[in-house]
Order: structure tokens, then sequence, then C-alpha cells
């Protein structure tokens, strides 16, 4: 067999946009020739897959795992819909989200993990593309863990087990009944869900974020024409209301509609047994955030006939 070099398999990965380990079972398979392993990869389509890769993927699973105390939760887009009904990409993303469990949420440190297969998250990522024919992006990842008590997890819109449109995930914190904290973390996961919080603590408000709505309820309330201290205790007012519509901790529970999520929590604690302390969320929203290309279906059907 002849040597198969790092510095080959990289060049083949560069020239065709296949992932590390196919490129190189292609060159071991050419017997390291360039050119035949290129045309190996392009029979099994693998090659194909780089083509895609600039096309727009902003649909796709969002799909969460929850294994002990720690819960993931992936985005894997494709571009169409109609490929999240598909039973492979359905398949990827629950392995994904499993794999994310063991890697620290850092989606690049997850795309370079290696799974069941012993290729890297990335490599299969890519023959996925080449078996569906659509490009494929696995966008983002998070990792949430408790020391003592739960990571409670909620998926809107499944499509499948663990499988949907929005993925949130919730770490609550306590040594009280671990039944009655799990219905706790799923009551709060779903009203994540709903209420789209920014931050879990007013101390975790960005503070750009913050100085830039000062800015705005500063400029809106010296319009009023009221004395300075006046402005600045009604800048402060609606700091206040600020938090209340983005951080967790500070919002109205959406199934009652009147206690504050703080004071639910406490609340709860009562029943469960113990203290409670809610230390981390995550939520996740298919496509949030990407761009898409408005297209005309018609047009692009006559396009394609005009050849």
């Amino acid at each position: 067999m002849a040597d198969v070099t790092p510095e080959l398999v990289k060049k083949l990965r560069e020239t065709s946009g296949a992932g590390m380990m196919d490129c190189k079972k292609a060159l071991v398979e050419a017997n390291g020739n360039f050119d035949e392993a290129t045309d190996w990869l392009r029979k099994k389509g693998l090659s194909a897959a780089a083509k895609k890769s600039g096309r727009i993927a902003a649909e796709g699973l969002v799909a969460v795992a929850v294994e002990g105390k720690t819960g993931a939760v992936i985005e894997l887009n494709s571009e169409t819909d109609f490929v999240s009904r598909n039973e492979k990409f359905q398949a990827a993303a629950r392995q994904i989200a499993t794999q994310a469990l063991k890697v620290n949420g850092d989606v690049e440190a997850l795309k370079a993990s290696k799974g069941a297969s012993g290729a890297t998250v990335a490599d299969d990522v890519t023959n996925l593309i080449a078996a569906i024919g659509e490009n494929m992006t696995l966008r983002r990842s998070a990792k949430l863990t408790v020391n003592n008590g739960i990571v409670a997890s909620y998926v809107h819109a499944a499509v499948a087990p663990g499988l949907g449109k929005i993925g949130i995930l919730v770490a609550v914190e306590s040594t009280g009944d671990q039944a009655k904290l799990e219905a706790l973390g799923k009551q709060i996961a779903m009203h994540i869900a709903a209420a789209r919080p920014d931050a879990l603590t007013t101390k975790e408000v960005s503070g750009d974020a913050l100085e830039r709505e000062r800015n705005i309820f500063r400029d809106q309330a010296k319009a009023s024409g009221k004395p300075a201290d006046i402005i600045e205790k009604m800048v402060e007012g609606r700091i206040r209301k600020y938090y209340e519509e983005v951080v967790l901790l500070e919002q109205v529970f959406v199934i009652d509609g009147k206690t504050k999520i703080s004071d639910f929590v406490a609340n709860s604690a009562k029943e469960i047994g113990a203290p409670v302390a809610i230390t981390g969320f995550s939520r996740f929203v298919l496509g949030e955030g990407v761009e898409k290309k408005e297209s005309n279906f018609a047009e692009e059907v006559a396009a394609a006939a005009r050849g």
C-alpha cells in the first residue's frame, strides 16, 4: 500500500470538500494516486457535498439529549423543511445531540469529536450531505450540567421525540424530591419556550444592551419636558420593566400569568422539600438569526426549464 501522508489527505480535502476520513480512505483505495482518489470520491458522491456548501441552510431540526445530570441541545440545519422528516437526518440529529453530552458545549469541539462511527461529527455531516443531497450545517450546540438536581428539556413543535423547531434546556439544582423537581423543570422549560428570556438574572444582561435601552428610555423621557431628576427616576422605572421582559427570574410565569418566576421557584421549594435554584438555561430556535434567501418557486422552475 502506498504511503498516504497527512499532507496528501489535506490537499484532497481542500480540493474535494469531502471529510478527512473519506479523503484518507479514498487515497488508500487509490494506492495514493490523487486523481484516482478524486474519482473515487466523486463516484461515492462525497465531493458533491462541497458544491452544496454555499447554499443557505436555515431549516432542519433542533435536537435535545439528557443523560443523568447533563443535557445538550444542538441545531442541525438543512436547506428545506422536507429533510427534517427524513429518517437519516433525524437519526443524525439525535446522534449528534448525544455526542454533544460528551464535549464541552463548544460547537467546534463537537464537530471535531469522534462518534460511534469512528469518524468526526463534521465528517458524518459531510457524508449525510452526500447521501441526502442538500447542504447541511451543524450550527451551534450548548450543554448544561448540575451537581445535585436535574436538567429538564422541552421541545416545542416536536416532529419526533427530542426533535423539533424549538429546544429548551434548564438546569435546576436541588436535593429535594427529584420527580417533583423534574415536573418543575418541565414547566420552567415550557415558560422559556414561550417567554423567550435573554438572561437568567439581571447581572447577566448585556451591558451594551442595557445602555442602549437606557439611552432610548432617556430620550423618550426628555420629550416629556420633566426635570432631570424625574427623568432619571422614569428611566430606572423603565429599566425595571425591561428586566421583567428579558430576565427569566424577573418574568411573570406564563402558565398562571401573575407569579414572578423567582417567586414560583421559591414557592415550589416547599413542596419539593429543599431549596431550589435555576442555574442556567438554553433556548434554541431553528434558523434564528439566519438570513433566509427569498425565492420565487415559479420563477425557479421556469429558469430550470429554460436550461
